[in-house]
């Protein structure tokens, strides 16, 4: 696993993550509402629009991108024994199929993780697959009985 490397996504490789979100999508099996370019393009266009809050980390081996893994960062409400405070959101965390179960998705994590505590930020969610929930745990991610969420206006079933 030595030949990888895993970094901040470079702009111009931003149409190969959306690649990869494209290809995430058709593998659970859902119907894509859009076309691939029309997608391609847009998802281009919202990480620059983004970029202050969302960070997108690639894994490349041999020059190919592999996997990546989204922190989105959110300012919270400054407190009075904290003027600045934030937290973060892993989303979009995919490895191609070739490339799983032999550690590498966990070493994404783990980057992003370094990442969101350089950052300062407080603590980091993540809404995971079933199948992902161990080695998120693995990670140091467990359940909370004090988070909780909703979903306010889901129509398109996860991912």
């Amino acid at each position: 696993m030595d030949d990888l490397t895993i970094r901040p996504a470079e702009p111009a490789e931003l149409d190969v993550v959306a690649g990869l979100r494209w290809r995430w999508v058709l593998e659970s099996g859902h119907q894509p509402i859009t076309t691939r370019q029309e997608f391609v393009r847009h998802l281009v266009n919202w990480a620059a629009e983004n970029a202050g809050s969302h960070r997108c980390v690639v894994v490349v081996r041999g020059g190919v991108i592999i996997g990546m893994a989204w922190l989105a960062v959110v300012q919270r409400v400054p407190s009075p024994r904290a003027l600045r405070r934030a937290s973060g959101d892993l989303q979009c965390v995919y490895v191609i199929p070739g490339e799983r179960d032999g550690g590498v998705g966990g070493r994404l994590v783990e980057a992003v993780l370094a990442r969101a505590r350089e950052l300062g930020l407080e603590r980091v969610t993540v809404h995971s697959s079933p199948r992902a929930i161990p080695a998120y745990a693995r990670r140091g991610f467990v359940s909370s009985p004090r988070l909780l969420h909703t979903d306010v206006a889901r129509t398109d079933p996860y991912p």
